[in-house]
């Protein structure tokens, strides 16, 4: 997943969340302002790192540093953007687009790094900042993205912008700003923008309030065990862990079972007692639907409270505001994508659910296959048909190993890339690891921080984020980090990692190429800064070099011999890739079906009951099967709610089809190897979105894309 910490996108550099909520009077600011402001000396946030390419320096920045920062940056930001939109001299390219991609630098870099943390080591003191300063955020960007004067600017030079001699990047710049500014209200009446303001308010509370319970749920929600034999299944590391964090709770001669993001629970492939499985997974299921931090209502009123602000800029409903601007364009080519293959994922779905039903059967067990007990006998039908043992698997997939002779070795024999260890650079938690990459003629390029594993205070998933974005207006080169939660072994124990995680790790790594390869001049359009549904693309098609036998024969190594992993076990890893792949995409779909449903609402529409309406539209598109609920439900689904991907949930499969495609393309020629990998990374990784993603798509495999290899990828044709 691609975090983009970009609120505002109004202002170049200015890469923070999207926090949109309301007012407060200057005199206020100013006055606060007065008090918490820190001296310069005192705060290293008012001043940019002098680390290698303003990496932060953990080693000084303090929670205390962050509001002060964050408000002086909003304040001068604010002045730099009144100056542009108010310069009485003509507009130029010059005076109004680059001035506005060089202005707030302060509150680039606070934000920055305060988001960066406040999502991976966050702590009360942060949730409080949070907390208030999402109004402040909010009122700024509509500052700047409703401003009349400096609309007017912008749309003149977009207008003209044929013929004022500008570079293909130039233009694309404006045709970027124009869109952001009309998609923000930039064009609406002086009433139409009040009513616009006041819903970006409410939902800038709504979504922290739901970020903010969503974490307090994860700890709450942890399912506690009382004896070791309920336990039976996990292995003895595995207890340790458990036994650990209970301890770590306070609770002594307990066990603790953590709940992940997903509906779906890794440890239920793994417990023998159904009892404490149905636990498990209704805890995951059921959460947020009662309590203290139901987090249902808020769903509910976001969908309404979004579906009315498309009604203000003249959409349907959400959904087709949102598509508007992607390669999508619209809800129906997306509805019209899944309504395809629904037949064939549901007919796969319901063949997989009968198998396992024959396998609990011949256990001699007497019930029906519910949604606890599909991770735990898919795992015996899997070992019966392909003889696969997965614990026999993992001492050859060491995480350490994993990344640094599989995912960096794939990226040097396909980029000319290496990674070497920088451990004197501070980092914000003693878990993460900071690298520095080179480029093939040994010049380096970028900063790297490895953030795999889970921790408190993390929120759940796996995601990339930058500290710093390249730009060569600006001088500035990236500085990105990878985040996942994979669970962290014992002291002294190996960590070892699932298939899927190590498919995660290379697909994280996808990102984090996307933002350290950029070769832009502008910020606005670095790196990452393209279309929803285009930016799981370079990061799913690094997924499946996790595959490929000389990747494989370089990483997938016995933790203690060294020795690769048998020939024999290794086909029967690869050819089993595509088991349950019925029930992976189907509960993708039901997902994002869900998530298209909510924000395909017309303005007009009440507030939902969430049950119910999760039941209609599961039905409406024939995905209701009852043993393979959504991967996210509603009330913790953070892509669609608080996340960035609201109406978008849809874009990893979207991206999926591209990278599927690309993949299979790059097979015919050559496969791993440099030549084809810089054709793909100059025309793909280093663009940004300097290039309209489809033309970029087009340079690099000449031709748009078909589902063919997607199928084929899924193992559904």
């Amino acid at each position: 997943m691609k975090i983009n910490l970009i609120a505002l996108a109004v202002a170049g550099t200015l890469t923070t969340t999207l926090f949109i909520t309301g007012c407060q009077s200057a005199s206020e600011a100013d006055n606060k302002q007065q008090l918490q402001v820190s001296p310069l000396s005192a705060n290293p946030l008012f001043v940019a790192s002098t680390l290698q390419y303003q990496a932060p320096d953990f080693n000084i920045i303090k929670d205390e540093h962050f509001q002060p920062a964050l408000e002086q940056g909003i304040k001068e930001h604010y002045q730099q953007v009144l100056m542009i939109a108010n310069n009485n001299d003509k507009a130029t390219f010059a005076n109004t687009i680059v001035a506005l991609e060089t202005s707030g630098e302060l509150l680039n870099r606070a934000a920055n790094v305060f988001y960066n943390l406040a999502s991976t080591d966050s702590n009360p003191t942060l949730r409080k900042i949070q907390g208030e300063m999402a109004p402040k955020m909010a009122v700024h960007s509509d500052n700047i993205q409703l401003n009349s004067a400096l609309f007017s600017r912008i749309d003149s030079l977009y207008q003209q912008r044929q013929q004022l001699g500008l570079s293909a990047e130039e233009i694309r710049l404006i045709e970027v700003y124009h869109q952001r500014f009309i998609m923000a209200g930039a064009k609406l009446t002086d009433q139409q923008k009040a009513q616009i303001r006041l819903l970006n308010e409410e939902q800038s509370t709504l979504t922290n309030e739901f970020s903010q319970r969503l974490l307090r749920l994860t700890k709450e929600i942890a399912v506690v065990v009382d004896s070791e034999e309920e336990l039976a299944g996990l292995s003895v590391n595995e207890l340790r862990a458990a036994k650990a964090d209970a301890s770590a709770q306070g609770l002594e001669g307990k066990y603790l079972l953590s709940i992940t993001n997903t509906t779906r629970q890794p440890v239920l492939a793994k417990l023998e007692n159904r009892e404490l499985r149905q636990r498990v997974w209704q805890a995951s299921s059921t959460r947020g639907m009662s309590g203290d931090n139901e987090t249902a209502s808020l769903v509910s009123r976001l969908a309404q409270l979004r579906a009315e602000r498309a009604a203000l800029l003249g959409y349907d409903s959400w959904a087709d505001y949102t598509l508007a601007p992607q390669m999508a364009k619209t809800p129906e080519a997306v509805y019209e994508m899944f309504g395809s293959m629904v037949p064939a994922v549901v007919a796969n779905t319901e063949k997989e659910a009968a198998d396992i039903q024959m396998m609990i059967n011949k256990t001699g067990a007497d019930f029906t296959l519910a949604p606890w007990d599909w991770a735990f006998y898919a795992e015996k039908v899997r070992k019966e048909k392909y003889d696969l043992d997965a614990a026999s698997i993992k001492p050859y997939f060491e995480f350490n190993r994993v990344l640094e002779d599989g995912v960096f070795f794939t990226l040097e024999k396909l980029y000319g890339v290496t990674f070497k260890p920088r451990p004197d650079l501070p980092v914000y938690h003693k878990d993460v690891k900071a690298y520095e990459m080179f480029d093939v003629d040994g010049s380096s390029m970028a900063i790297f921080y490895a953030d795999h594993f889970a921790r408190e205070g993390k929120r759940g998933g796996a995601w990339m984020s930058a500290f710093v974005t390249q730009s060569t207006l600006l001088n500035s080169k990236p500085v990105v980090v990878n985040v996942m939660n994979i669970k962290k072994a014992p002291e002294g124990q190996p960590t070892y990692v699932s298939y899927d995680e190590v498919t995660t790790m290379f697909h994280e790594m996808g990102h984090g190429t996307h933002g350290m390869f950029s070769k832009v001049t502008y910020p606005s359009l670095s790196g990452t800064a393209v279309t929803r549904d285009f930016v799981e693309f370079p990061s799913t098609f690094e997924e499946d070099w996790a595959a490929h036998p000389e990747v494989l024969a370089n990483y997938a190594k016995h933790y203690q011999t060294g020795e690769m992993i048998p020939d024999e076990l290794l086909q029967k890893l690869l050819k089993s890739r595509s088991f349950n792949q019925g029930f992976d995409t189907l509960e993708y779909m039901a997902a994002a079906l869900v998530d298209l449903e909510w924000h395909s609402l017309p303005a007009d529409a009440p507030l939902q009951d969430v049950a119910q309406f999760e039941a209609a539209a599961l039905k409406k598109h024939g995905v209701d099967i009852a043993a393979v609920p959504p991967r996210y439900k509603s009330t913790y689904f953070a892509h669609a709610f608080p996340g960035g991907y609201s109406a978008s949930y849809y874009a990893y499969m979207w991206s999926e089809i591209l990278a599927a495609d690309a993949f299979a393309y790059v097979q015919t020629q050559g496969g791993l190897n440099r030549e084809i990998g810089m054709k793909y990374r100059k025309t793909i990784r280093e663009v940004g979105n300097s290039v309209p993603p489809m033309e970029a798509y087009k340079a690099f495999r000449g031709q748009e894309p078909t589902t063919e290899a997607l199928l084929k990828r899924r193992g559904l044709n």
